[in-house]
């Protein structure tokens, strides 16, 4: 491959009729029967449903983004970012604070000093040529496997907080009760089609054994894709046996197809550290995918330039990439953009910003020239779920879509820059995401479509809600929101003037209530129950606590 001219994947055109994506997209999605396993105890298989009482939603479909990416670079700008960043791994170098990583990057050519290591783009090419342009994740419920990668889009929870949050119990600090309340929501909508990181710090549960019971609540309060933390040898390694365990798989079958992923951040500028390289490097090894993001808030720890922010962020992804393909070549692996800016009188973050849309679109443009997967986030300032939230993480979605973004990380819950897991915007992001999978529903322009016949029938000054081809229609024309209230406002004040918030709050309890477990054979659940048991007898992860 030519390093200094590396070929670009041409994009199939959206309105080609033969593109089998949209022609799946096209098909109406058909929910599964549940898997005929043993159940630990009753429950319907609600993954599988529309939804219960709560709310009529969506079924489980696989998304697909039928509109062409936007593209505020020229193909010059893009040659020029690429050169940017081949110059910073080339010259300035990368530091790997850890010494196994750092000499398998010796032994593939790369110049050491210490722990700062240069690559030349050769190297840096041939190796990201062999990671997929997309990849499956296949969890304990084959029904939910989900591609990464292409046109395809996944959306997932809101990960990693301390805090959380609904507008009855206030601000609390996270613990189990409501981490596996979030785990119920997460499994619940599905529009959710991944179970990312905690969707708050249970902070009650020691952070020793934290991983063995949260990860236990994962894996049987949904059957979605998990993913693991990459803390330390001890997590990944129980995590990847626990996720065996829960799938009923040998070795050899968990070896040999991606179900689970890591996540790694580098600690910007231009370095990444042992915990999260040692995570990745296990995965890698087994044929696990990691998605690699660097935190480059513009300002602060990237150039203030949007351009520069972006140079820093792909040379710091790629050069954990080159790792992992060393490690294992053709592993899953994508690129993760976290990169906006930062308010320049206080300090402090700034999300769902016109400079984070154009960031991600930007970054979008640089994984389809290396042939990446690419993930963005649903992110926000707000301090509450109000009219900030609410556009800030429209801007947000709106550059996941417009980038070609592939994993939306974050996608619903996230309240003050990450930093509280809301209830209410959890509901809230997800009646926008069902709304984004309907805006990408596929066009059809049949004879029934154009309807020249029914405009006829009708003719001038005649109105169209009587005719056949409406009465036909009309119960699934249109998107319908579970959340809003589109009463006028006399009837709206009469019921109580209830707010999108309050109506979102009491959506959420009634999931909760309604909730059920997804079915498990009786023996899996056992043997995932022994493991943590026995981790837990053995010390679990050791920690400074």
């Amino acid at each position: 491959m030519d390093s200094e001219d590396p070929p670009k994947p041409e994009m199939p055109k959206p309105e080609t009729p033969t593109d089998p994506l949209i022609a799946e997209a096209l098909a109406e999605a058909v929910p599964a029967d549940a898997p005929a396993r043993l159940r630990k105890r009753g429950g319907r298989a609600a993954n599988q449903r529309r939804g219960g009482s709560a709310i009529r939603q969506m079924p489980w479909t696989d998304v697909v983004n039928i509109d062409r990416p936007t593209e505020p670079l020229s193909p010059e700008g893009v040659d020029a970012i690429h050169n940017g960043a081949m110059r910073v791994l080339e010259e300035i170098g990368i530091e790997f604070l850890h010494s196994d990583a750092v000499a398998i990057l010796r032994d593939a050519g790369c110049i050491v000093d210490g722990e700062n290591v240069r690559m030349g783009r050769d190297l840096v090419m041939e190796m990201v040529g062999k990671a997929p342009s997309e990849f499956t994740l296949t969890p304990r419920n084959p029904d939910r496997k989900i591609t990464i990668g292409g046109r395809h889009m996944v959306f997932g929870n809101i990960s990693s907080p301390p805090n959380c949050s609904d507008i009855e119990r206030g601000r609390r600090t996270g613990n189990r009760a409501d981490y596996r309340d979030l785990m119920k929501l997460t499994q619940y909508f599905n529009c959710i089609h991944f179970a990312g990181g905690y969707p708050v710090e249970p902070v009650d549960i020691h952070p020793s054994i934290r991983h063995l019971d949260c990860l236990f609540d994962k894996l049987t309060l949904t059957d979605k894709v998990a993913h693991a933390y990459s803390l330390g040898p001890e997590r990944i390694e129980d995590v990847m046996e626990m996720v065996r365990i829960a799938g009923g798989l040998s070795h050899a079958d968990f070896d040999a197809t991606p179900r689970m992923y890591t996540n790694i951040n580098s600690t910007s500028p231009l370095k990444h550290d042992w915990p999260m390289l040692d995570g990745a490097m296990r995965l890698a090894k087994r044929g696990q995918p990691t998605i690699v993001t660097p935190f480059t808030l513009a300002g602060a720890m990237a150039l203030v330039t949007m351009v520069g922010a972006v140079t820093q962020s792909i040379a710091e992804a790629l050069a954990a990439i080159v790792l992992l393909q060393i490690i294992r070549p053709g592993v899953g692996c994508a690129i993760g953009t976290f990169t906006s800016n930062v308010d320049m009188k206080t300090g402090a973050p700034a999300f769902g910003t016109p400079d984070y849309v154009r960031a991600t679109q930007m970054t979008g443009q640089l994984a389809r020239f290396y042939g990446l997967p690419l993930r963005s986030s649903n992110t926000c300032a707000a301090n509450t779920p109000d009219n900030q939230a609410t556009w800030e993480s429209m801007m947000s979605l709106w550059a996941a879509v417009t980038s070609g973004t592939n994993m939306v990380y974050h996608a619903a819950g996230w309240l003050e820059g990450g930093l509280c897991a809301s209830f209410e915007k959890f509901v809230m992001d997800c009646e926008v995401l069902q709304q984004f999978i309907a805006y990408m529903k596929p066009m059809t322009t049949g004879p029934e479509d154009v309807a020249v016949d029914a405009i006829r029938e009708v003719g001038p000054g005649g109105h169209f809600f009587g005719i056949q081809h409406t009465q036909d229609r009309y119960e699934t024309a249109f998107y319908t929101p579970f959340l809003s209230d589109w009463s006028n406002y006399e009837n709206w004040e009469d019921r109580g003037a209830v707010t999108t918030v309050e109506r979102a709050n009491k959506v959420c309890k009634e999931i909760l209530a309604e909730y059920e477990e997804p079915p498990m054979d009786i023996a899996i659940r056992d043997e995932l129950e022994a493991f943590v048991e026995r981790r837990k007898q053995e010390g679990g992860a050791p920690t400074d606590f």
